[in-house]
């Protein structure tokens, strides 16, 4: 069962990338908030579509609850990441933000199931390392404002490890139901009140359906793998989600990646597997 958890855990953190990379095409052209509003308006059609067609357990009513938490995260983690895509390299806010959101499932699982060993501990040393070169500590032009929103993405995102891992103890399309109902609603009434322009141009619908088609992979193939394993190593291996990113920006759109930020993705790589282990 252990493997086949790496497995699922590995197949999120493709599609995840890739969904995120999708994304962050279409925010260059519209705004974030139409775009995950309408990628999670088509997710919760297939996740609905599939939960009845596979007769998925309905879950619990404190599944619900924690499925709905798991959503407020989602999407304010989505929002932040897309708009940090759109606005900086991917090959930066991608990693950044992964590095945050697998921390915080570590830390529950300290609180859960016990202290790590030391190799974990040396995976926390060179994550600060990674973050540093990654962020400019290399005379990159280093800039906390810059990095603002990947953390806030990065936290929101570990959030949504954690709430979505206790919403699936029973269910694992229909959790994933509740996550899309409460990001939609959410994002809805958020422009409505602020009078986001949120409808997409023309030119950011394929790449709106792609991220979503993939993110909603992204989200089940997590849940079986922390169904079928630990929490923390399936959110630890959903994280290397930027590895998918940061390799599409770099064959589709040409991005140029310096040595100094290769070295720190490649070891913010390296310490979100040492910390899985």
């Amino acid at each position: 069962m252990a493997s086949i958890s790496v497995v699922f855990g590995l197949i999120s953190a493709i599609t995840w990338g890739a969904g995120d990379f999708n994304g962050g095409l279409a925010v260059k052209r519209s705004n974030p908030y139409g775009v995950v509003m309408i990628a999670h308006t088509v997710s919760l059609i297939l996740l609905v579509v599939l939960a009845v067609a596979l007769n998925d357990p309905l879950p619990q009513g404190v599944d619900w609850l924690w499925g709905g938490a798991a959503g407020v995260c989602g999407a304010v983690g989505l929002v932040l990441l897309y708009k940090a895509l759109a606005s900086g390299q991917m090959s930066v806010a991608a990693p950044v933000s992964a590095l945050v959101a697998a921390a915080l499932p570590v830390l529950v699982g300290f609180l859960t199931d016990g202290l790590v060993g030391w190799l974990t501990l040396v995976g926390f040393a060179l994550a600060l390392a990674a973050v540093w070169l990654i962020s400019g500590g290399a005379g990159l032009g280093f800039d906390w404002k810059r990095f603002v929103m990947p953390v806030v993405a990065g936290i929101s995102f570990g959030g949504f490890f954690i709430f979505i891992h206790y919403a699936s103890s029973v269910s694992t399309l229909w959790p994933l139901v509740a996550v899309r109902v409460v990001s939609v609603t959410g994002l809805f009434l958020f422009s409505l009140v602020t009078r986001q322009k949120w409808i997409p141009v023309r030119e950011s619908v394929i790449p709106i359906l792609l991220s979503s088609v993939l993110d909603t992979a992204g989200n089940a193939f997590y849940v079986l793998s922390a169904q079928t394993g630990r929490m923390d190593v399936a959110a630890v291996l959903g994280s290397l989600y930027p590895g998918s990113t940061v390799a599409l920006a770099w064959m589709i759109l040409k991005e140029k990646i310096s040595t100094p930020q290769w070295l720190g993705i490649a070891i913010a790589l390296v310490a979100i597997v040492m910390i899985s282990v």
